[in-house]
């Protein structure tokens, strides 16, 4: 083979052209061609002008394919409902115009009839009972005296309210919120208490005390912690000088013992407290008024709700834990109540009346009529046989006894009857053979 420079001969003499550089051309202007045809739109005709429409490469070699027209969205349109005519309806007795058919001069028609049904009157409702204005106390009622700390505050205002109907009791109450018989400097009782008993003169002294004192005590010069030995041995004998200040004028104390308080340290300590004041109270001659099983649980537990007086489930506690509702008060009262009403007697009763001059009926004797006497001598009590007569009118003679009973031997002669064998008080012993 022979390289030649326009090809290469080979051996049989033949010119072999080189093509390679032949073929890069015609692919280059291929190349070309489809850019600019790509990148240049083709006017096809004044309608394609006129439609504005694009032919591409693909279209200039596989001709024009059909093009999806987008339709425009359907919207449906809404005619309006028939209407009809309008037809004046002519009645009898009318006057209309001609031109126009309108009425002139109508007759008057009568009022129509409602066809609202009369509502059926409603019953009246039973009007609520109006509660029982508070009864006049009298002058000579005898008087209760309820001193203490804020616990008590709520004890005399409820027993004021079960003594409200019972016009020979009154409530007085003379009690301090913040006091104790701990802070002698804010309150002091023993010093106090005489001077109130000279002023009411009360025939019941009733005290709840305590809830203030889990605190430093002072004495004299010194300070004693809660719960420590001294502490107890002072705070000891004052309950005891505030009981007999009371008990040694002859008055009944009723002291009411702490309740149960949701803090377990604090009940723990209302039960330390309570057991000093039934020793003292009791040891002084006055009663201790235990409360503490009406604000527990059958497990001895702290309570928030529980029953009212009446039985019913009601909340008794405040949401402190501490203070007491309306109803736990009066269920706190309802404890003093029931021995104050003992003490008192019948002038607790609430059918107590005056018995002054103003307040006693008029009394007035009707004559008897002439023509109903029956005329009699006068009987002498004494001696009826001297003046004719031994039988008062109308008597009649007692029924003939026969044998005596057991009340007439037991009266006249102090016999008892025999006791039926077998029973308890037989006590006869039978011979035995």
């Amino acid at each position: 083979m022979v390289e030649t420079p326009s090809g290469v001969r080979d051996a049989g003499g033949l010119r072999r052209v080189q093509k390679t550089g032949q073929y890069g051309r015609l692919v280059r202007l291929l190349l070309l061609f489809m850019a600019l045809a790509i990148a240049l739109p083709i006017q096809t005709g004044p309608a394609s002008a006129q439609e504005g429409q694009r032919r591409n490469l693909l279209d200039m070699f596989f001709g024009d394919r059909p093009r999806y027209e987008r339709y425009p969205r359907y919207e449906p349109r809404y005619e309006p409902r028939y209407q009809p005519r309008y037809e004046p309806r002519y009645e009898r007795g009318s006057r209309y115009d001609p031109r126009n058919g309108s009425i002139i001069e109508a007759p008057a028609r009568p009022p129509r009839r409602s066809t609202v049904r009369a509502s059926t009157p409603r019953e009246p409702q039973p009007a609520a009972p109006l509660k029982a204005e508070p009864a006049a106390k009298l002058e000579d009622a005898r008087k209760v005296l309820v001193v203490g700390d804020f616990l008590a505050g709520g004890v005399g205002s409820e027993l004021e309210t079960a003594f409200e109907s019972s016009p020979g009791v009154s409530i007085v109450e003379r009690s301090n919120g913040s006091s104790g018989l701990v802070r002698t400097d804010h309150f002091d009782w023993l010093a106090a208490l005489p001077g109130m008993i000279d002023e009411v003169k009360p025939a019941v002294v009733v005290v709840m005390l305590g809830a203030n004192d889990r605190q430093q005590m002072s004495i004299g010069d010194n300070k004693e912690k809660f719960r420590s030995d001294g502490w107890f041995t002072e705070y000891q004998n004052r309950v005891t000088q505030f009981a007999s200040a009371v008990t040694s004028r002859k008055i009944p104390l009723l002291w009411v013992g702490l309740p149960a308080f949701q803090s377990p340290a604090l009940t723990a300590d209302a039960v330390t407290l309570n057991a000093l004041y039934r020793a003292q109270v009791e040891k002084a001659g006055g009663e201790f008024v235990d409360v503490w099983d009406g604000f527990v649980d059958e497990e001895g537990k702290f309570v928030v709700t529980g029953s009212d007086i009446n039985g019913q489930q009601v909340r008794l506690r405040g949401s402190d834990g501490i203070t007491f509702t309306k109803a736990g008060k009066r269920k706190l009262a309802f404890y003093v109540e029931r021995l104050a009403r003992r003490h008192l007697g019948d002038m607790a009763s609430a059918d107590l009346l005056s018995l002054d001059p103003g307040s006693l009926p008029t009394l007035s004797m009707t004559p008897s009529p002439s023509d109903t006497a029956v005329p009699t001598q006068p009987i002498s009590l004494v001696d009826p046989d001297l003046d004719g007569g031994s039988e008062l009118l109308g008597a009649t003679p007692p029924p003939a006894v026969l044998a005596e009973t057991p009340r007439d031997k037991l009266v006249k002669r102090g016999e008892l009857p025999e006791p039926p064998a077998g029973r308890i008080d037989n006590y006869r012993v039978e011979a035995t053979q």
